[in-house]
């Protein structure tokens, strides 16, 4: 078995405990990612770790979207919604065209729903100005217009919809992909590495003790400056530092569901349920994502998971504008929930900022948290930037200049990469369209990767499920060039077969015996 350089665990041991680390981040999800692709491309010695998978708790439960934000409006956050809309095109049409791309948003308006035709038309024209028009005019149309667009709309009282443009993206792929741009750089990463203790010298954290929850193996990683970027466990490492730590965070729970699609819809709806909250249906992995929820969570961020009240809440919230006859419970294959941090303090969980939250302990430890998928390099940027000026300097004076638009890997179109998988190979050995184009939109230029796989064993071309495009060359190429280390990083993180309920037990048992 061939593994890329930087996928071998034994391997990564010893160069994270043989290693002075300039920067050790703790936390693999989108914040803990990004910083360490930020600080690799500074030319900053950088590790990180994870207890699970990357990306594996919230950072893969979002609700798939690269947007602007259209309700910050609401609130009057106009430079926000600016800033987002910055960052939405530049990975879209720089970072990850291949792995970002644009979806319709249709509003609709009812009759004595919260918001009237003309306020959500100034609305939609503001947000598509703020994008300086790259997606198009925001404005309304009718309800004919508006049933062409998404079949399963609700008629009864529509009096027409306000249209706008986002994107929308695969976390998790978009996830594996920056770890991968980190490795690229010069990171240095490992998965299902657990925190066991941290380092101190003369009360200073130098490094974490680990243990790697695969094996049993324990080891040490030492670095000039730890960052605590684990989301909703950053209070417990905050505690291992200093047993008297204050509570700094609190957590919001937001559910999704995914459902077959019976018929293509054009476009997503954003569906205003009150004057401030919005449900979306969203168009998705040939499925309808549903969601969300905002709700206090109290419990173990380990045991989050969606109730019977979150699915009847989505359900219901769904059904003020799509008909019943897409909202049947035998047509979920999934259903994830994921926890928001939140500054904390008395507010409600709803009304609280969705900020990126900056501290240092009484050990020097820097704690992160917040944060969005959409702003997720700047937010790296805008940490390392405050790590670089930290007093005394732990990183030192000698950072490079970060270029302004490093794409992730892959970059390609894929409607390109799709024609090319698709016409490369004799005619009665093509390629099925579906499965091409599934990988063109999940890897860009890296599916030719896949392609030479198949060439060499074609079984690796056929379906893990019949009734879905993943294919065998993708537990493969997880399993040695991506970090798939148990079952759940493939079926749930490297493809689709969990959101597609297709993770069967003969599946799972499969893809077992492949990972050895």
């Amino acid at each position: 078995m061939t593994t890329t350089i930087g996928t071998d665990r034994a391997q990564v041991r010893q160069e994270l405990s043989t290693t002075t680390f300039d920067l050790l981040v703790i936390g693999g999800g989108i914040l803990g990612t990004s910083v360490t692709w930020m600080a690799a491309q500074a030319g900053l010695r950088v590790a990180m770790v994870d207890a699970g998978d990357f990306a594996g708790a919230t950072s893969s439960a979002s609700s798939k979207l690269v947007h602007g934000g259209l309700r910050y409006l609401q609130t009057g956050n106009v430079k926000l919604v600016a800033e987002n809309h910055r960052e939405r095109r530049a990975l879209a049409a720089d970072i990850a065209p291949h792995l970002v791309k644009p979806l319709t948003f249709l509003v609709p308006i009812y009759k004595g729903g919260p918001h009237g035709a003309a306020k959500l038309g100034a609305g939609v024209f503001l947000y598509s100005a703020l994008s300086v028009f790259g997606d198009g005019m925001g404005k309304v149309i009718t309800p004919h217009q508006a049933l062409a667009k998404v079949p399963a709309l609700r008629t009864e009282g529509l009096r027409g919809a306000a249209v706008y443009g986002d994107h929308q993206m695969n976390d998790s792929r978009v996830a594996v992909m920056t770890v991968r741009a980190a490795v690229d750089a010069g990171a240095t990463v490992l998965n299902h590495a657990q925190v066991v203790g941290l380092r101190k010298t003369g009360g200073t954290v130098t490094g974490a003790e680990l243990r790697d929850r695969l094996d049993g193996a324990e080891f040490g990683v030492s670095a000039r400056l730890v960052l605590n970027a684990t989301g909703p466990w950053v209070d417990h490492l905050r505690r291992m530092e200093d047993p008297g730590a204050a509570p700094s965070i609190r957590l919001s729970k937001g559910a999704h569901l995914v459902l077959r699609r019976h018929e293509p819809w054009k476009a997503a709806l954003t569906t205003p349920i009150d004057k401030y909250r919005v449900s979306f249906a969203i168009p998705w992995e040939d499925h309808l994502l549903l969601g969300t929820t905002d709700e206090a969570y109290e419990g173990d961020p380990a045991d989050v998971r969606p109730t019977e009240a979150d699915i009847a809440q989505i359900l219901d919230e769904a059904g003020h504008s799509v008909r019943d006859a897409q909202l049947r419970r035998e047509d979920i294959t999934y259903a994830f929930a994921g926890l928001r941090v939140l500054p904390g303090g008395p507010k409600e969980v709803t009304a609280a900022k969705r900020e990126t939250l900056l501290s240092r302990g009484s050990g020097g430890m820097l704690s992160v948290a917040g944060g969005k998928w959409t702003t997720y390099r700047h937010i790296g940027k805008h940490v390392l930037g405050t790590l670089a000026h930290l007093p005394g300097r732990p990183l030192g004076d000698d950072l490079a200049d970060i270029l302004p638009a490093v794409p992730l890997p892959g970059l390609a179109s894929p409607d390109a990469v799709a024609l090319r998988l698709w016409t490369d190979r004799d005619r009665d050995a093509r390629m099925d369209p579906l499965v091409a184009r599934h990988l063109a939109t999940h890897y860009g230029s890296i599916a030719f990767d896949l392609a030479r796989l198949i060439r060499e064993d074609p079984a690796l071309g056929e379906r893990i499920h019949p009734d879905g495009p993943d294919i065998w060359a993708q537990a493969v190429y997880a399993r040695d060039h991506e970090w798939a280390a148990t079952v759940d990083d493939v079926v749930r993180r490297r493809t689709t077969l969990t959101v597609r309920g297709l993770d069967t037990p003969e599946v799972r048992e499969r893809i077992a015996a492949l990972l050895g």
